[in-house]
Formats: structure tokens, C-alpha cells, sequence
């Protein structure tokens, strides 16, 4: 029965104040709850979640994992890691923007050769109604002096008539 008693004392002093650890010998078959914290916080601010996910546009994998507090060298890895993340966040931006441009010159240089397709087809087709203007030209110049000679024709049957 004391056994009992005192595993009663230390469930409550665990309970009333989470400061305090206290520890007694407790059989075998019963079930322990150990309950602690180190500062007044809440549970979900533990040092795990005080390094939120700061590269969320990242894959998890890529995510920088939280440091161990106690390793000078889990910090640097971190802090490294945190680094790399950042360069790498940047560098994919400056991707994503040459992709943007690269799109723009192409839709530009696609309207350059457009346009110089169209000037091309302007000038093949101007050289084409030039030639038939000046074979209209000799045509209507003939017909002028045939027309002519007509008319010197019929004068001269008038004048004989």
C-alpha cells in the first residue's frame, strides 16, 4: 500500500506543477506517465517548430532539417543548408524569369520574320504588278498608234470619197 500511495503523491505533484519531476519506484505491471517541461510554452512551440519551413516553395526533401541546439556543427550545417536553399530559391527565380524572356523574344523574333516574310511577299508582288504596268504601257502605246494610223486611213477614204 505505500508503494501505491506514494506513485498517488508523485501523479499529483506531476500534475500540479509540470516543473517538477519527482520519482518513485513503481511496480512492473503499472502503467508510468512521466509528464515535464523545460519552459512555460506550449508543446507545439517546441525547438523542432520554432524552425518553421523557411523555403516553402521547396520540395520537403530540399527543406533544411532543424539543427540539434547542442552541436556548434549541426548549426553551421544549417545555417549552410539555409543558405544553399536561398541561393537555390534564387536562382530558380532568375530561371523562371529567362524562361519569361525567352518567350517574349521568341514571339518577337517570330513577328520579325512575319513581318519580313510580309515585306518580302510586298516586294515579289510589286515587282510583279511593275512588269505588268509596263507591259500595259507598251500594249496601251501600240493601241495609240494603231489608233492613230485608223484614223489617217480613214481621213484619207474621207478626202477620196
Amino acid at each position: 500500500m505505500a508503494g501505491s500511495k506514494q506513485l498517488e503523491q508523485t501523479s499529483k505533484s506531476i500534475d500540479s506543477s509540470a516543473h517538477m519531476i519527482t520519482t518513485a519506484r513503481v511496480p512492473a505491471d503499472k502503467p508510468v506517465r512521466i509528464a515535464f517541461s523545460l519552459n512555460e510554452s506550449p508543446d507545439d512551440a517546441s525547438p523542432e517548430n520554432s524552425f518553421p519551413l523557411a523555403f516553402p516553395e521547396l520540395d520537403q526533401q530540399l527543406q533544411p532539417l532543424p539543427p540539434c541546439y547542442d552541436s556548434k556543427e549541426s548549426m553551421q550545417v544549417y545555417k549552410q543548408h539555409c543558405k544553399i536553399a536561398e541561393e537555390y530559391h534564387e536562382v530558380k527565380k532568375e530561371i523562371a524569369l529567362l524562361e519569361e524572356r525567352k518567350k517574349e523574344l521568341i514571339a518577337r523574333l517570330e513577328q520579325v520574320e512575319k513581318e519580313s516574310m510580309d515585306a518580302a511577299q510586298l516586294a515579289k508582288e510589286y515587282a510583279e504588278l511593275t512588269e505588268e504596268n509596263r507591259t500595259l504601257k507598251l500594249a496601251q502605246t501600240q493601241c495609240v498608234e494603231q489608233l492613230e494610223k485608223l484614223r489617217i486611213q480613214y481621213q484619207k477614204r474621207q478626202g477620196s470619197s
